[in-house]
């Protein structure tokens, strides 16, 4: 039990930062390309707790963790208004990037923090592996949100790309998209899209930390 306790420990902040500035990315990205929708209602902030879902972001991941180890869980979703963008179909795509984006800059912080810790030779294993899951967390919740399925992040770039008559079609499988997701998960499929992109994430993050661990390691 002390040890469940530690790990819940460890993984609360990256968990709750990888979900929240997810979320915020969205709204900052959709207000850059015109709508002002998440701006006008408060979501446009580095404050996590005006992301906060109870449910999604505190009670699911804790749950998920102790009985499968699995850590997962949302924010609440930023309401944006894709009509209202300059470029509906072209900017949908990079408002979509932004949250998975987010996520990316914060593995890289993540793993800076931790040279610095090496460099500074903090002995206290637990700044250590808040950075390992901050790692980690980050790059999960990037590479679950690319998963090419409406309404996820991936989802929403493959209707973006696609020519119109196509578009419209794919984009209809929203509605059912939260089911099929689950079932992907259940059936233990999602792993062969998941770890991939995690591990071409974690070499790219490694890649574009080196000017800032190159004096700290």
């Amino acid at each position: 039990m002390d040890e469940t306790i530690r790990t819940i420990a460890v993984y609360a902040l990256p968990v709750l930062f990888a979900i929240t500035l997810h979320e915020a990315a969205h709204a900052y990205a959709a207000r850059y390309f015109g709508d002002n929708t998440a701006y006008s209602q408060g979501r446009m902030s580095l404050n996590p707790l005006v992301h906060v879902d109870i449910w999604g972001t505190i009670v699911i991941p804790i749950v998920l963790f102790l009985t499968t180890g699995f850590v997962f869980g949302y924010a609440k979703p930023v309401p944006v208004e894709f009509g209202r963008l300059r470029n509906p179909k072209r900017d949908m795509a990079w408002v979509s990037l932004a949250g998975p984006a987010a996520n990316f800059i914060m593995a890289v912080m993540w793993l800076v923090f931790g040279a610095l810790m090496i460099f500074l030779n903090v002995d206290e294993e637990f700044p250590t592996r808040v950075a390992q899951a901050g790692i980690v967390t980050n790059l999960l919740i990037m590479a679950f949100n690319l998963l090419p399925i409406p309404p996820l992040d991936g989802g929403r770039v493959v209707t973006s790309m696609l020519p119109h008559s196509l578009a419209y079609k794919f984009a209809r499988i929203e509605p059912y998209g939260f089911f099929i997701v689950l079932a992907l998960v259940f059936l233990k499929v999602v792993g062969y899209w998941v770890i991939p992109v995690m591990a071409v994430g974690e070499t790219l993050v490694r890649l574009v930390a080196t000017p800032f661990t190159f004096f700290l390691l």
